[in-house]
């Protein structure tokens, strides 16, 4: 069944910078502790108090001169006591990211490379924030950035592969992934990237093989079930692309496209109550996604009738 849905559940990379900061001497001991309890919040998962420590540390390590009150929302003109603030910004930033708050996380990552220009994690994330907004230009430029401050950037690698990925690049996503996993091999949202790449570029016994990489690094990562899936199902194998959507469902009930392609391979099979209500699930989880559906499943419906 070569027309399946093919759909890349995106893996992002965004990050955090640690407490190795060059910059401690001549930071305020509150700021220092601010933000170190920031950073032990958004581990815990507690965004809004990691929000408020950083918002302080900020403060308390810069002095922030506005010439109107519209700058004051944007931080738009910054004078620095130290680079340290850019850090804070930077980390602030990536919770305003988890928050799906997009145009603030952007205008934090703005605000620390105004402070310090070479800082790669600002950029990676940066170009993050612009690619959910629809600003693939910008965020290709800010990850080429990054590589070039840090050319062994595991995260900036995957995203830029990503990126080259869902414009059409399949030669340069798969150059992106393959470095990558040169970097490290022991991340499995790598090789479930790549797998998807080589889908793309019709290598689905390759994919397989990437899915796999990632299923023995963690044994229980859904998406990786439902990527080996979708590439046995590019090769027409019903029942092992069965098989791994339902693996893919039992570890995450959310996967829309796991729903999604098990009911086009259970309408092959000529099981069509079953393909039915898994395409309810799917649009219940995603209403957006009807008519792709509805195509899709009247070609698995001419497929069978050629049998």
């Amino acid at each position: 069944m070569r027309k399946s849905a093919i759909r890349l559940a995106l893996i992002l990379f965004i990050s955090l910078i640690s407490f190795c900061l060059p910059t401690v001497a001549q930071t305020p001991n509150e700021a220092l502790n601010l933000y170190k309890n920031g950073t032990r919040k958004v581990g815990r998962g507690d965004l809004d108090g990691a929000m408020e420590d950083y918002s302080r540390a900020i403060v308390i390590s810069s002095r922030l001169k506005y010439a109107n009150e519209k700058e004051a929302d944007t931080d738009a003109r910054i004078t620095v006591i130290n680079p340290f603030t850019a850090n804070a910004y930077t980390n602030r930033g990536v919770v305003r990211y988890r928050k799906r708050d997009f145009t603030g996380a952007k205008s934090d990552f703005d605000a620390a490379l105004r402070i310090r220009p070479g800082l790669a994690e600002a950029y990676l994330n940066r170009a993050a924030a612009s690619r959910e907004l629809g600003d693939y230009s910008s965020a290709r430029k800010d990850l080429d950035k990054a590589i070039a401050i840090k050319s062994d950037f595991f995260a900036a690698f995957t995203n830029r592969g990503a990126l080259r990925h869902d414009t059409g690049d399949l030669e340069g996503a798969l150059s992106d992934f393959d470095r990558a996993i040169q970097l490290n091999s022991r991340v499995p949202e790598a090789f479930y990237l790549r797998g998807y790449a080589r889908i793309a570029d019709k290598n689905f016994d390759g994919a397989i093989e990437d899915f796999n990489a990632a299923l023995k690094l963690d044994p229980e990562m859904g998406l990786a079930y439902q990527g080996r899936g979708t590439a046995w199902l590019s090769k027409a194998s019903i029942d092992e692309a069965i098989a791994d959507f339902t693996r893919a469902l039992d570890r995450d009930p959310n996967i829309a496209w796991a729903y999604f392609n098990r009911g086009l391979a259970l309408l092959v099979k000529g099981k069509d109550r079953q393909a039915e209500e898994d395409f309810a699930k799917c649009l219940a989880l995603k209403p957006e996604l009807k008519s792709d559906l509805e195509h899709r499943a009247e070609l698995a419906r001419e497929i069978r009738g050629r049998h």
